[in-house]
């Protein structure tokens, strides 16, 4: 439980990041590492609670309340107070694959829902949680985990994102071959690609990763496209035994007004994915924000990337366009402990756009109505309108236009970060999967079987778009259900 005084005596402390300005002018991760003196002291705030909220992982008013891979936070939060680093990261590796990449782009709904949280700043479970792993890498005690036996059975993982990547590990465990599909160059997938490197270093926690899968006997297939010319749906099932697609949700939203069509409008992910393969050396030219009036159309951490991403370009300026109204500094009265605390908060980008331009780049309560653009067919202007939001006719909650709001704002470069509407369909309609109404691969939470036999799906191709940590869950949770269905029974957690 750590000090069992140690939540009255200590307050919360997180690291240093490296200062805005000076971080903008390379693509190296931001966030500075703490002490382990000062990372003792954050354990021992970690109180003898009696029921830990913090490793639930339940869905509560829809958003998740604790830790969905259900990580024995008390337990490791003890250990680095006493000292205990290495039984600190068995104790993390039971739960979690990869506390490398949850300790840095997870937004840490353990934490949200930390008992001392209630009327305390919370316990700093995230930096531990990577502070852990960090040590692990560094003392040399993460080594290949290799199956005593193998099964005779192959399992093909289509989509090497974090749903694919756990559940390869887990069923690589469990002692079947298997094979991991990516169609891009590296694997990774949302890991690689999607995560500016500035959050998320490829070369030096990505692939350090991916390289310890390959020596685990794990076999990665880059740039083949399944269910096309590249990799028929029928050579697949022939040749192996079991099939999880763990393809993501990759499908953008779309703003389909006037002057869409214009040069230098584009979805956030294809910015943000070139981007990463520019810096990897794939030979791509990036879509460039140097010198670039860029407005980025909706938040969340899509938006935040792509401000982040605009000023290491060397933009000119950078706003934000974002429908919802700006959230409360506390906690409303309808958003109560445990939930996920819908509060405003300042992400890294904004926090980089500040020192830069002198203000946050967010404008709430606004959207697009139109992109105008020069002869040429670049675009070179969004008008803007603010909005208010209340109930149709319908009883829904919709947004409306407030009259004499209007504007017209530069912008040369125009990036759509409105989110995703699910998995792209040409794979799960080669495989004739059964899909739910949102176009999401049909498969019960807990089995993860679709209606085709011996096919699985994890991740945001089953939930829809997800965080990072339910994927790690999903991607488990797949896992145990395949080696069931191969096995007839099953030991993986």
């Amino acid at each position: 439980m750590g000090k069992p005084t140690g939540f009255m005596e200590y307050d919360r402390e997180l690291p240093a990041d490296r200062e805005p300005l000076e971080r903008i002018n390379d693509w190296n991760e931001f966030h500075l590492h703490m002490p382990e003196e000062r990372l003792r002291t954050q354990g021992a705030r970690c109180m003898d609670c009696g029921v830990p909220f913090c490793h639930t992982g339940m869905l509560v008013s829809g958003m998740a309340c604790g830790c969905p891979i259900n990580n024995l936070i008390p337990e490791w939060n003890d250990l680095v107070y006493r000292g205990l680093w290495r039984q600190a990261l068995d104790r993390l590796h039971r739960s979690n694959n990869f506390p490398e990449f949850t300790g840095r782009v997870c937004p840490a709904p353990c934490e949200g829902s930390c008992t001392l949280g209630i009327n305390e700043p919370p316990v700093t479970i995230k930096n531990i949680e990577v502070s852990i792993v960090e040590r692990g890498w560094q003392e040399g005690w993460i080594t290949p985990v290799l199956p005593k036996i193998r099964t005779g059975k192959s399992v093909a993982v289509v989509g090497s994102g974090p749903a694919g990547l756990s559940a390869a590990a887990q069923l690589n465990r469990a002692g079947h071959r298997v094979t991991v599909f990516e169609r891009a160059d590296l694997p990774g997938g949302l890991l690689m690609y999607g995560i500016p490197n500035m959050k998320l270093d490829k070369r030096e926690v990505v692939l350090r990763r991916i390289k310890l899968m390959e020596e685990e006997k794990i076999s990665f297939v880059c740039n083949t496209n399944i269910g096309t010319a590249d990799y028929p749906v029928g050579k697949l099932r022939s040749e192996f035994d079991a099939v999880i697609l763990a393809t993501g949700a990759t499908l953008p939203r779309d703003l389909p007004i006037e002057g869409r069509s214009l040069k230098g409008v584009h979805f956030a992910m294809d910015f943000l994915t070139a981007n990463t393969r520019a810096i990897l050396g794939e030979g791509v030219d990036c879509i460039s924000a140097k010198d670039k009036d860029v407005v980025i159309i909706g938040g969340g951490d899509t938006g935040t990337d792509c401000v982040g991403t605009s000023l290491r370009h060397g933009c000119r300026s950078a706003v934000q366009l974002e429908i919802m109204p700006r959230s409360p500094e506390t906690r409303a009265d309808d958003n109560p402990w445990p939930e996920w605390p819908k509060t405003h908060k300042t992400d890294y980008g904004q926090e980089e756009a500040a020192a830069k331009f002198g203000a946050d780049p967010r404008l709430f309560l606004t959207t697009a109505t139109k992109f105008a653009g020069d002869a040429d067919g670049n675009v070179t202007a969004v008008h803007t309108v603010q909005v208010a939001w209340g109930k149709n006719d319908k009883g829904q909650f919709v947004p409306t236009p407030v009259p004499g709001t209007e504007q017209i704002r530069p912008a040369t470069l125009v990036l759509l970060a409105m989110g995703f509407l699910g998995p792209e369909q040409e794979l799960p309609a080669a495989l004739g999967v059964e899909r739910d109404p949102r176009s999401n691969i049909k498969a019960d939470m807990g089995k993860y079987a679709t209606s085709v036999d011996g096919v699985f799906a994890a991740g945001d191709c089953r939930r829809g778009q997800s965080l990072v940590v339910w994927a790690l869950n999903e991607g488990r949770g797949a896992a145990r259900e395949c080696d069931r269905y191969l096995m007839g029974t099953t030991e993986r957690p």
